[in-house]
Parts: structure tokens; sequence; C-alpha cells
């Protein structure tokens, strides 16, 4: 297998994008990278998306953006896989570089989700849970969020006010990123005063939706060693778990995010202690707290600890999304995953500004799909 880098990357503003088609959108942050590259042929192309067959009614997205794009004679697929949908997208087009079968590959991800009403959306979440034993019985993707959240507190003995942190360190960082959807800094006051949504996680505790989209493209190793913008990619792995929360044997530890970044941490030859940032899936301040002590950074059942002393900022132990994460940025969710690689490629780059981790060499990233049921971890480093 061939090692490969991120040559360049493309995003676009997650907001209420009403004078945009789902075509343009997606091709927006292609053509970006079309502009800074002068790249005049593509070899490859895939698409991450959960829901344009019901949102925009619109499906064959691989042709119907290549097409856009002008790669007409390019391999172009569409791949879904719920919320992590953008991540299995890159992780198919890093197969295909490494492999050799492709000299160069663009991921793309992109969700168009306001153009639709809010109980439409909600339930075509939903269709990323267990349709016979959560969706059918009424469990949204909040409510099973909730029900952890509930379970995890009184586990573990944390009050509602433990959380607060992933959500103020969200939004402060969400402020320095153009291509947030909330740049408005919150208050702790603010988070204990929000208005609930399903007890115990209220408004502040969730990521808002938006249409947005995020493209790389990627290229082997050996034609841009040395390219200071081109990031290595040092560790890639991906793992399922029940979609059924109620199915697995402790739904306080996802197993998923455990086993994929254990196999990233053995891929790029590094341990937790080594990573300077993590842009993990904070779609739920309790999904945050999960994911952290599953990928090792957090003991478990002690993760909102990470939150209250600092550690999470960009100059703290661990800085965790960076640029706002989903709560700040927005989670048009097809689109999240290349959202988290753009983002960590731009630290790795040294462009952040007001929020740039100092001397970032290593990044992980981590886009979940369901309620932890699909998990795919990547490890960026700096050349």
């Amino acid at each position: 297998m061939r090692e490969v880098a991120i040559l360049e990357i493309g995003q676009v503003p997650v907001s209420e994008n009403w004078d945009k088609s789902l075509l343009e959108l997606a091709g927006e942050p292609v053509l970006q990278i079309f502009e800074k590259t002068g790249l005049t042929s593509l070899d490859s192309v895939f698409v991450g998306n959960m829901m344009s067959g019901s949102a925009n009614h619109q499906l064959h997205l691989g042709a119907y953006i290549a097409d856009w794009i002008g790669a007409q004679n390019a391999s172009a697929v569409h791949v879904e896989a719920a919320c992590s949908s953008g991540a299995a997208a890159f992780r198919a087009a890093l197969m295909a570089v490494a492999s050799g079968d492709v000299d160069s590959a663009i991921a793309v991800g992109v969700e168009k989700m306001t153009d639709s009403p809010a109980p439409e959306i909600t339930a075509e979440l939903a269709t990323a849970a267990d349709a016979d034993y959560e969706r059918d019985m009424g469990a949204t993707f909040v409510a099973l969020n909730a029900l952890l959240m509930r379970r995890y507190m009184e586990e573990y003995g944390w009050q509602k006010d433990a959380f607060a942190g992933f959500s103020v360190n969200a939004h402060a960082n969400g402020v320095h990123n153009p291509n947030a959807r909330f740049r408005s800094a919150i208050t702790r006051e603010t988070y204990l005063k929000a208005g609930m949504v399903c007890d115990p996680i209220n408004v502040m505790d969730a990521a808002g939706i938006g249409d947005g989209a995020a493209a790389a493209l990627l290229v082997p190793l050996e034609k841009v060693r040395g390219l200071a913008q081109a990031i290595r990619v040092a560790g890639s792995a991906a793992a399922t778990d029940t979609i059924a929360v109620a199915d697995r044997r402790d739904p306080l530890w996802l197993s998923a995010a455990e086993k994929s970044a254990k196999a990233a941490y053995t891929q790029a030859e590094v341990t937790p202690d080594d990573i300077d940032l993590f842009e993990l899936h904070d779609a739920f301040t309790i999904i945050e707290t999960l994911s952290l002590e599953a990928s090792g950074f957090a003991e478990r059942g002690r993760g909102p600890e990470l939150a209250a002393d600092g550690a999470i900022a960009p100059t703290g132990r661990i800085p965790l999304v960076t640029m706002g994460g989903l709560k700040a940025r927005g989670h048009p969710v097809g689109a999240t995953g290349l959202y988290q690689i753009a983002e960590a490629v731009m630290q790795l780059r040294g462009v952040c500004g007001a929020v740039q981790v100092p001397d970032a060499r290593i990044a992980m990233t981590q886009n979940i799909g369901g309620s932890g049921s699909n998990v795919f971890t990547h490890i960026l480093r700096k050349q």
C-alpha cells in the first residue's frame, strides 16, 4: 500500500444556504481545490451524503457531482454511512489512492437539510437507528442520547453542570471560524439556562443542523513529499457496533470508537499522548464524553473532568473541536467528517489564527454514525 497525502482542502460556510442547490453546494469546495491546485483532471470522486434521496429527492450523487465539476470520465460513487458518511467517503478515497488504483481522488461531503421541514429531518435522521426497536418505537436520536446521558450521570455520579465546559469550549472556538454557523461565545450560565430538549439534554448539549459541504484531494505522498501544504494520512481505521443501543453489552462504552482508534494508533505508531488535537464527533456532549474515554484520553467515567480543568482548550493538554466542532460549526451530517479533516489540515498547516494549537504536528479526527454504531478514525501528520 502506498502512503497518501492530503494535497488540498475546500469548504463552505455552514448555514441555511437557500440560494444554493445540493449540486452547487457540493461543487463549491471541489472547485476551490481546482482553483488552488490548478488541477485539470481527476481519477475518482467519492461523495459522502446521508439523506439526499429524501431531503433533496436526488440520489446517484457520484455521477451527478462528477458531471457538475467537469470530471465526467472519473469513477464516482455515493457513500452512505449515516452521520459518518463524510469520513466514509474520505476513507474510500484514501484506499483507492493507497492501493495504486488511482493517483488522485476527491472526497466531498455534502448535506442540504434546511430546505425540509424540521419534523421530516428528524424522522430522516432516525433512519440511522434500528427501524424495528428504536425508530418505530418513537426513539429519536436526541431521546437515545438523553437515555445515555442519564445513565452516565447515574452510573458515575455526575451532575448536569459537569458537561458545560464542552459546549463553552466549542462556542469559544467557533467564534474564530468563518465557516461556523454559530459564531457566538456562551457562558456556563448560558448552558445551564438553555431550554430542555429531552431531559437531561438541553439545546446547548446538541449540535445544530445546517447546509454545508467540504472536500479533500488525496494523492500519493511520494508525489508531494516535502511540500509543506501536503499533510500525510498516517492512520485510518473503521469499526462498527450494534445499531440498537439496547443490544450492546455495555451501552456506556463506544466499542467501535475504541477499536477504530486503537487500529489508527497502531498504523500511525502513536499513542493518545502523542495527539496534538482531536476533532471529535460532538453531536451531543455525552457522545463527546464517551468518545474521549473510548479513545484513551480519559479514564472510564471521568471524561467530564477534561472539560472542567481547561485541558480541551487550544492551549490545553488535548485540544478538542478547535474550530467549533459540530456544536458551533454546525452538523450538516454527510459533510461533517470532511469538515473535521479540513479543520485538522488547517491546524497542521498552522493557519488557524486565534485558535491555533501551538506546534501542532499530529491531529486526530473521529466521525461517528448512528449512536456509536459506525466509527471512522483518522490520524494526520505534518510532514
